[in-house]
C-alpha cells in the first residue's frame, strides 16, 4: 500500500459519503470529527470501508476521535495494517 493511494481513497470516500461534497477541500490535518464534518458513529462505517478496500481491520479501541480525527491519523492507521 502506498500513502498517496490510501490518502486519496480515504479523502474521496469521506467527502462523498460523510461530507456529501466531493469538491470540499479536506486538508490532511483538518479535524474531521471535531470539526463536525462527520460524527463518531461514522467511524464504524469508515472501518468497514477500510477493511473492504485495503483488507485492514481496525479494532474498536482505535476507532476514537483521539486516534482517527484527521486524514493523517487515518492514513497512518491504515498503513500500520
Amino acid at each position: 500500500m502506498n500513502d498517496t493511494i490510501v490518502r486519496q481513497s480515504l479523502r474521496t470516500y469521506i467527502t462523498r459519503e460523510f461530507i456529501r461534497d466531493e469538491s470540499y477541500p479536506l486538508t490532511d490535518d483538518e479535524g474531521i470529527i471535531t470539526g463536525g464534518l462527520m460524527d463518531s458513529f461514522a467511524l464504524a462505517e469508515l472501518a468497514v470501508y477500510v477493511e473492504k478496500q485495503f483488507n485492514v481491520y481496525i479494532p474498536d479501541p482505535d476507532l476514537t476521535v483521539a486516534k482517527m480525527d484527521t486524514l493523517n491519523q487515518m492514513v497512518a492507521r491504515v498503513l500500520r495494517g
